[in-house]
């Protein structure tokens, strides 16, 4: 039997992941086998839904594939019938252009999504998964955090925060407000939308608010996710409420109008924000003095297409990269952790700081847009415009 002195120690990690969402599952999962003591806490428990548009890219499975092909096998029980082989761009003229994806993405509800992510940390490592679990205080220092939570203190050498867009190890470890949403979006889940198909997502630009789009993702069993998402500055600058919008669209637009004449809404329009990346000058750091961020935590989110759960993998699995090298060199500093900011740089970088140009481009530009489409239907132009649009 234990003596009340060791009872009362605090168990000791060499990580402690915050979040366990799509980011911070990777970087569980990119542990494995590392030897190395793992915590994985969430405030929620699971299966927890997420608000998002649920879009899965392509890239997201083939970075969990490297890890071991058994995670993408897993995974591929969540996928509908019809994988999203297709996108269709309807512009503010109308007319609409088809691509076609060689790396097929798929919608899941992150409900499932994420449950499905935590089933394999716990089937796959030997990390510890405490759920219900959210933070309450941080002191210490790098090498030697002390974590209090619902559950007592521990004690980590290392923390990773994958806690999303108002992460709290972000506001424990950086002074000053938090970095605002570049983005809002709303969604809602229906069935009954005329005209879907399973193996197809749609994207419709507004001439009126172009900096955004309205979105139909399927999402399997003849449910579809709807939502409207814009630039956080255009929002305010227009005073919008992007709820009652949304259903304008639905029962204004003259193509979704007829469509969803006899849709069914499956519970309430709920809506978030939209960490996007790529913005030149962007200087809230990743990382520092035993500690990174990834996934929205870090703003990764692809800032003309609007998805994170790829670069929230892909960051988690660099994470997990840098917390191994700090373990097995007991270097916690600053300089030595920001290796990791300058990785994601080299790997996320150059596709988020072109997706930002080109939103910024094409958002002010309805023109720029239906000329783009047009342009695309000339003979050997659609895998340009394709390349383009990422």
């Amino acid at each position: 039997m234990p003596s009340p002195t060791s009872a009362a120690i605090s168990p000791s990690y060499d990580v402690v992941i915050m979040g366990a969402g799509p980011a911070g599952t990777a970087c569980a999962l990119a542990l494995r086998g590392s030897g190395l003591r793992v915590l994985l806490l969430d405030k929620a428990a699971f299966p927890r839904d997420k608000v998002c548009g649920d879009a899965v890219p392509g890239a997201a499975l083939t970075a969990l594939a490297r890890l071991d092909p058994a995670y993408r096998v897993a995974l591929g029980a969540l996928r509908p019938q019809s994988p999203a082989r297709h996108s269709r761009l309807v512009a503010p003229s109308g007319r609409s252009l088809w691509l076609h994806w060689k790396n097929p993405s798929f919608s899941s509800p992150r409900l499932d999504f994420d449950a499905a992510l935590l089933a394999l940390v716990r089937t796959h490592t030997t990390t510890e998964i405490w759920e219900n679990a959210a933070p309450r205080a941080l002191s210490g220092q790098p090498g030697n955090w002390l974590l209090d939570t619902p559950r007592g203190q521990v004690h980590a050498r290392l923390l990773v925060g994958c806690d999303g867009a108002q992460s709290w190890v972000r506001r424990q470890v950086l002074a000053g407000p938090a970095r605002p949403h570049a983005g809002v979006a709303v969604r809602a889940y229906f069935e009954g939308v005329a005209g879907g198909r399973p193996d197809t997502t749609e994207f419709f630009f507004s001439r009126d608010y172009l900096a955004g789009y309205f979105w139909i993702f399927p999402v399997g069993a003849g449910r579809y996710n709807v939502g409207l998402g814009m630039l956080t500055e255009l929002v305010t600058q227009h005073h919008l409420d992007l709820k009652k919008l949304l259903q304008e669209w639905l029962t204004t637009h003259p193509v979704l109008a007829p469509r969803f004449a006899q849709a069914r809404q499956l519970g309430a329009t709920r809506g978030f924000g939209l960490p996007l990346g790529g913005a030149p000058g962007a200087t809230q750091p990743i990382s520092g003095a035993g500690w990174l961020l990834c996934g929205d935590a870090a703003a990764l989110i692809d800032p003309l297409q609007g998805h994170g759960i790829d670069t929230a993998v892909r960051s988690g699995v660099l994470a997990a990269e840098q917390v191994r090298r700090a373990c097995a060199t007991g270097e916690f500093g600053a300089e030595f952790m920001a290796n990791y900011s300058r990785e994601v740089q080299r790997q996320l970088g150059p596709q988020l700081r072109h997706s930002h140009r080109l939103m910024r481009l094409l958002g002010t530009r309805p023109w720029l847009v239906n000329a783009g489409v047009r342009l695309a239907k000339l003979p050997g132009m659609r895998a340009l415009v394709q390349r383009l649009v990422g």
